[in-house]
């Protein structure tokens, strides 16, 4: 694997995840309490022994490179590192990057530099764990130019993902990029032949691109120089090397999210409640997900009612009911509240004793969950103030709204309350 160099997209804007992108890149945002969704991929590679890494970032990355240059630091023990590369205006890129293509065409220059065999592109916002050994192994098997991961779904998610079919030998001979109507019907196939039975195939008739590529280092410069025209991946650059290059399919068969939306972001952190075996699991001691250390102090618990929940480590809990819900780290919920299916992100510091007395004293609720609140199927992101006898239940059933002047959006009918939001004591959404 020190052939290989591992190459994570950042993404763009965000759009669909916003709030939760408002302050912050897509691949910053906090996942499972205490990890952020970057620590994902840079895991998996740091797991498959490809240890030099690029993050190509362009929209809010002031939080995401203080993780990565405060998580990953290899200086010392291996020439490995986890580097930023951010959008830049130059002489001959006047522009930002246009697509995931031309994020990295603008990088090109830095990339041959590398003596490597194999470049392996990556999203920064995807949540599974794969050993890249076996798909770049499955690469070289093939003497594939390109070789795509993908996963077998189903009708409903489908026109979401680039769709394609595969031959015999398991060659992509046919890439549609978020096909609907008839274009969508027309790339069904059997997924049988990747090994479902055929119930499963018929539950999941459709062969999608995970987002996930290994190319051969020349096969992805000629391509990139020859279509200067092409700024992405997945609409262009793949369809078209179908024609000409021996792009192969690699089949990924374990649980994987793309977490592009407030409700599949809310949906994956709350199943890393479930019990026996969650869908995702980060108690995988042969392949850890790494994170920042942050040396805080144990969670006190006082006297609460904690049920088929996560509980990250720094948190003060008192006298109160927490259920099916995930808390982030220095999460604080005072007396006699209720926390159901919500997802806490806690807070970037403690507030102190006095702070927190002067912030009372100016009507205004320190940062945490104050006394007597209710909150059901929400997500409040970091360093909120939340005051006492507040009620966050959608009681009206709104699947969207806009109140960021309130200090709230609704998404699929899931609360978000925004990153440092005051939400003042009595208060009903």
């Amino acid at each position: 694997m020190k052939r290989v160099l591992g190459i994570i997209l950042g993404g763009g804007a965000g759009t669909r995840l916003y709030p939760l992108t408002k302050l912050r890149a897509k691949p910053a945002v906090p996942l499972a309490g205490k990890y952020r969704l970057i620590d994902i991929p840079v895991s998996n590679c740091i797991n498959s022994e490809i240890h030099k890494i690029y993050v190509l970032t362009q929209f809010n990355s002031a939080s995401l490179n203080r993780h990565i240059g405060r998580t990953y630091n290899f200086a010392g023990f291996n020439d490995g590192f986890v580097e930023v590369l951010a959008a830049q205006q130059t002489k001959e890129n006047p522009d930002w990057f246009q697509g995931t293509a031309d994020a990295v065409r603008q990088y090109s220059w830095l990339m041959e530099e590398w003596d490597v065999d194999e470049f392996i592109i990556l999203s920064g916002d995807h949540l599974y764990r794969m050993d890249y050994r076996d798909f770049v192994m499955r690469h070289r098997e093939t003497g594939a130019d390109i070789t795509l991961s993908v996963v077998p779904v189903g009708e409903k998610v489908a026109p979401a993902f680039g769709l394609m079919k595969i031959n015999d030998q398991g060659r992509v001979v046919d890439f549609s990029e978020k096909p609907t109507g008839e274009a969508l019907k027309a790339m069904q196939v059997d997924t049988q032949s990747l090994g479902l039975d055929p119930e499963q195939a018929k539950e999941k008739p459709y062969i999608a691109s995970m987002g996930i590529y290994v190319f051969k280092k020349q096969v992805l410069l000629d391509l990139l120089r020859q279509g200067k025209d092409k700024t992405d991946f997945g609409k262009e650059i793949i369809p078209d090397a179908s024609r000409d290059y021996n792009v192969q399919a690699y089949l990924f068969d374990d649980y994987w999210e793309d977490i592009g939306t407030i409700e599949a972001f809310y949906d994956a952190n709350l199943g890393l409640t479930k019990q026996p075996i969650p869908p995702f699991s980060f108690y995988d001691e042969q392949a850890p997900i790494y994170t920042r250390a942050r040396y805080l102090p144990p969670t006190k618990v006082l006297n609460a009612n904690v049920t088929e929940s996560m509980i990250s480590e720094g948190c003060i809990i008192k006298n109160c009911r927490i259920h099916h819900s995930v808390l982030g780290i220095r999460t604080r919920v005072e007396a006699n509240c209720t926390i159901e299916d919500t997802m806490i992100m806690g807070s970037d510091y403690y507030q102190p004793y006095e702070k927190r007395l002067e912030s009372l004293k100016n009507g205004k609720p320190p940062i945490g969950i104050g006394e007597g609140t209710t909150i059901r199927r929400a997500i409040v992101d970091k360093n909120a103030h939340i005051g006492k006898d507040v009620m966050i239940v959608n009681k009206d059933g709104v699947e969207e709204s806009n109140r960021e002047e309130l200090g709230f959006y609704i998404r699929s009918g899931i609360v978000v309350v925004l990153k440092n939001a005051i939400i003042p004591d009595g208060t009903v959404i």
